[in-house]
C-alpha cells in the first residue's frame, strides 16, 4: 500500500497483461510485475490502484490482478524491514479490510527473499 501522490522515482514498464504502462516505486514491486506478466494464470494486471473512501487518507494498492478463472489476486509489496513497522501492519491491515469487504479473498504481501549469507555451494 502506498500514498495516492508519489513524489519518488518510479520506473515505467510496458507489461503484456496491463493496457496502460505502469509505474512502479521499488525494486520488488518492478520484480513482481514481472512475475506477474509471466504467470499463465494471469489475465489482466492493474498497478497503483486507488483505495477509495478510506478515513486513513488516500491510498493505493500495489496489484491488482484478475485470474484467468476471474477470480481476483491482490498483492501488496513490503520490504522485509519494514514488516515490524506500526504503521506498515495498520496499512497492510486497511487494505485487506478493503478488499475482503469487497469480495476478494486471494489477498497477500511479497515481501524479497531473504539471502542466505555464507551459501555453500
Amino acid at each position: 500500500m502506498r500514498p495516492l501522490k508519489i513524489k519518488d522515482r518510479c520506473t515505467k514498464k510496458k507489461l503484456k497483461k496491463s493496457d496502460e504502462v505502469i509505474r512502479t516505486y521499488d525494486k520488488i514491486q518492478t520484480a513482481y510485475a514481472e512475475i506477474l506478466d509471466r504467470d499463465e494464470n494471469i489475465k489482466s494486471i492493474q498497478c497503483n490502484v486507488p483505495l477509495e473512501d478510506l478515513d486513513e487518507g488516500e491510498f493505493t494498492t500495489d496489484f491488482l490482478c484478475t485470474k484467468i478463472d476471474g477470480d481476483i489476486l491482490v498483492r501488496e509489496c513490503v520490504f522485509r524491514k519494514k514488516l515490524s513497522l506500526p504503521r506498515t501492519c495498520k496499512l497492510l491491515d486497511i487494505s485487506r479490510e478493503y478488499w475482503l469487504k469487497r469480495g476478494v479473498t486471494d489477498w497477500g504481501i511479497v515481501i524479497k527473499k531473504e539471502e542466505k549469507e555464507n551459501e555453500e555451494e
